[in-house]
């Protein structure tokens, strides 16, 4: 039986109309294919030739600083907006030219858009309801749903008895009682607290694992994409900087833009050369000695710029007797980050200031601003990036 789903939203006494959702079935069921996808905005391009592929049932996001272009990729996977030139293919199926009501997509936005005039078990059945779907089975699956986003025995009550959390889990009930094939979600978490939506988070996994439906996450949070992302595409300026499971983006970056922007980094750039048989990075006010298994031979004929990165977890600090770093400086501290379990300190070398995380322990000494100490590296602690 096709499903559809119509949303209005009451603001300023004006109404909107979302629409989404008219079911397929067939192999492949939730994949997602973009191939050159660009979009214009008179003489903005937003997003300028996008190719991805979403595996069905994966939890993919796109990660990207404001303005990347990444909710404007996932509006025109929607139907929301029409791409200037492109291909968006769903489940096998070219969609690029359907309206939104003939994809098998859902949305959920950080304004939750839910109907103040109506209880929680009217929100979410309201789109059951404008695809007649009988009043015992929409009762059914409200049920169902409420339990899935663990609120049950919440159909009656007035949303406007709800708290902020529970607002987001009944946006999320709605999209998915319809059950498409794709739920898309638009920076759900933004308006949350830091502990409730951290808590959120680890839910909306679980949602998505037990459903096995493809979610596709927009986010500009570095620590929501890795808590729940199977895949990350890391986006910039309206492109695509690098696609890849968590740890290998946050262990193998491969440009400067996605080190700095996954995370706390130290990034060395400069120019590589051979040295005493050892290889060295020209940073101007320091060398840097290279992982050599990360820099190809013949990049270094022609003194090849490219950077280093080291994250601040791998900085050492080594203490008296142990022995020292490939890399190693003398260093004053500018600052001190307490995290609970961990501290970032700010070390100043001279030169630039090196970012070290240490866990907190007992064993562990702990420094003050205006200490003074030894901190390093290991060149195989880092990663090699060569700039295209």
């Amino acid at each position: 039986m096709p499903r559809s789903l119509r949303q209005s939203v009451r603001a300023d006494h004006q109404y909107y109309y979302l629409f989404a959702i008219e079911g397929v079935t067939m192999e492949g069921k939730g994949s997602v294919r973009l191939e050159g996808l660009r979009k214009e905005f008179g003489d903005v391009v937003a997003v300028d030739g996008i190719d991805l592929e979403i595996n069905a049932g994966e939890f993919f996001t796109l990660l990207g600083p404001s303005g990347c272009g990444k909710t404007t990729t996932l509006r025109c996977i929607a139907g929301l907006e029409t791409p200037t030139a492109g291909r968006i293919s769903i489940s096998g199926d070219d969609v690029t030219h359907l309206r939104a009501n003939n994809r098998n997509t859902s949305i959920v936005f950080q304004e939750w858009a839910l109907f103040p005039h109506m209880s929680v078990g009217e929100n979410i059945s309201f789109g059951l309801e404008m695809n007649d779907v009988t009043k015992s089975e929409r009762e059914e699956r409200v049920k169902d749903a409420l339990e899935l986003v663990e609120l049950s025995g919440y159909q009656d009550r007035k949303v406007s008895a709800l708290s902020g959390g529970q607002k987001q889990r009944i946006a999320m009930a709605r999209s998915l009682v319809i059950e498409p094939d794709v739920l898309l979600l638009d920076e759900p978490l933004a308006s949350l607290d830091r502990s409730l939506s951290e808590r959120l988070q680890v839910e909306l996994k679980n949602i998505q694992d037990d459903l096995g439906v493809t979610f596709i996450y927009v986010t500009h949070d570095q620590e929501e994409a890795l808590t729940m992302s199977d895949r990350i595409a890391v986006m910039n300026d309206g492109k695509v900087e690098q696609v890849g499971p968590v740890t290998e983006l946050y262990e193998h970056p491969k440009s400067t833009f996605v080190a700095e922007f996954l995370g706390e980094t130290n990034l060395f750039e400069g120019t590589a050369h051979r040295e005493n048989g050892h290889i060295k990075l020209d940073c101007d006010e320091i060398n840097v000695e290279l992982n050599t298994g990360a820099v190809d031979s013949d990049r270094l004929a022609d003194n090849a710029s490219c950077a280093f990165t080291v994250r601040p977890e791998s900085m050492i600090i080594p203490e008296e007797g142990e022995e020292e770093c490939d890399n190693m400086w003398t260093g004053t501290v500018q600052d001190a980050i307490y995290k609970g379990s961990t501290t970032l300190y700010e070390i100043d070398v001279g030169d630039r200031i090196l970012k070290v995380q240490q866990q907190r322990s007992n064993s562990v000494r702990m420094y003050s601003e205006g200490d003074q100490l030894s901190v390093g590296f290991n060149s195989n602690d880092g990663e090699v990036i060569r700039e295209p």
